[in-house]
């Protein structure tokens, strides 16, 4: 039985700049938000490193969350999307590369659930 379906996506080669600025980030969460049709809940929250450290962002979802955490000193963002029902795939390539700046993106598709 499948309970949703879990992206992992690997963005390399971003800007630094960008994985230090929540407001960056938060952008990103709010076009995958719109463009997955998500309902988030409350508010989401942000914690952004001293320097020379990136920021962890994570959004509850009815569906289930939303989260990234990024390495400026690496050019590099982990980002993690998990939704209890079947979304179509976004195109996360052009989202980490026009929000983070990626020049490369590794995307992992798991379908979660209960094996009977």
């Amino acid at each position: 039985m499948t309970t949703g379906q879990e992206w992992l996506v690997d963005a390399s080669g971003c800007a630094p700049e960008r994985l230090k600025d929540a407001a960056a980030l938060a952008a990103l969460f709010e076009e995958l938000v719109v463009l997955m049709d998500l309902k988030v809940v409350g508010q989401p929250q942000w914690h952004v490193f001293p320097d020379p450290g990136g920021v962890t962002g994570l959004a509850l979802l009815a569906e289930s969350h939303l989260a990234i955490h990024t390495f400026p000193e690496h050019g590099f963002a982990a980002l993690n999307v998990y939704c209890c029902r079947t979304r179509a795939r976004p195109d996360f390539d052009a989202l980490a590369a026009k929000h983070l700046g990626a020049t490369s993106c590794r995307v992992r598709e798991l379908s979660r659930g209960v094996e009977a």
